[in-house]
């Protein structure tokens, strides 16, 4: 029997579709909320960063990271844009979005870059062996012994955030700022760059509290800030939030949807993988197209032979 490949494409098509049909009233009542209750937050204050880079050092230090190739105390660096990766959790960013001092000299905007730590992050959701999780105050960690290398998280972090050790290839792992868990799972402890901050331009405290620190000065203050807290609900909300004086499309923020990024992969994780139940309707659905074509193809050919037949 000859099958072609428009017919197995469509019965393909057909079977899966009506797998997700059935399914996907279920999947959106599964897909959950990780957000917690009541997480920790930090406030970065743009107008108040200088680009000292103290906050990379204390990362660095804290999380035992490589030392870098270029000092600390060299902001010639800050030339470059720069991404977090294996060996550096967040980088300090260096942008001139317009505004000009007494000199006419373009005056600079400092941007810190770290994971978000997302209230329902997109990475978690898409982590099929639960490497990654949300913790309660609000860090996002990750499980070394459970990963296996797939990189889905990578791929679901709308802020590209998570990084991977290429250059291990016996022992990868996927690597991003802790949240520096530990320490601010005991009392009174801080991240390591909220601690040292020199000028003060990271508050750390509850969400509510940081977010509502960030509204009172947009509120006392609105000729130095724009009416806008970012992170407050960009992809649900996010642990780090920013107050700047600059659109922040111009310091190197992304725009990004309100809802929760989580809500689509699981949908479709659940419609496709639940108990298998989906996996099993498309075989069966595939095998049925093929019996059913291939009854009217012997159908077909009885016909023509009974033509034959009566022509002689």
């Amino acid at each position: 029997m000859n099958i072609s490949r428009r017919f197995f494409m469509k019965t393909s098509a057909v079977a899966v579709g009506g797998a997700v049909t059935a399914k996907a009233g279920t999947a959106k009542a599964e897909s959950r909320n990780r957000a917690p209750a009541d997480p920790f937050g930090c406030l970065v204050d743009l107008t108040q960063c200088v680009g000292c880079r103290k906050c990379e050092q204390a990362c660095n230090e804290v999380n035992h990271l490589p030392e870098p190739k270029v000092a600390f105390d060299d902001t010639r660096v800050l030339d470059c844009k720069r991404r977090p990766d294996q060996n550096a959790f967040t980088v300090i960013n260096r942008y001139y979005p317009g505004k000009k001092d007494e000199q006419n000299r373009l005056v600079p905007t400092y941007a810190k870059i770290q994971c978000m730590h997302c209230q329902d992050p997109a990475c978690v959701s898409a982590c099929i062996v639960g490497a990654l999780t949300k913790q309660e105050n609000g860090a996002v960690i990750y499980d070394k012994s459970k990963c296996i290398g797939c990189r889905y998280c990578m791929v679901a972090c709308p802020f590209g955030i998570p990084a991977y050790e290429y250059d291990q290839p016996f022992t990868p792992e996927v690597r991003k700022c802790t949240y520096c868990f530990e320490r601010i799972s005991e009392e009174g402890g801080k991240p390591g760059c909220a601690s040292v901050c020199p000028v003060e331009a990271i508050t750390f405290g509850k969400r509510d509290t940081v977010l509502a620190l960030a509204k009172g000065k947009i509120k006392k203050d609105p000729g130095r800030y724009i009416n806008k807290v970012y992170g407050e609900e960009e992809v649900g909300g996010t642990s780090w939030m920013y107050i700047s004086e600059h659109p922040f499309e111009k310091l190197g923020f992304l725009s990004l949807p309100k809802k929760p990024l989580p809500t689509l992969p699981e949908t479709i994780q659940h419609t496709i993988f639940k108990f298998l139940w989906a996996p099993v309707t498309l075989f069966a659905a595939l095998a049925g197209g093929m019996w059913v074509f291939n009854r009217k193809q012997m159908t077909g050919e009885d016909i023509s032979e009974e033509r034959g037949a009566d022509n002689e």
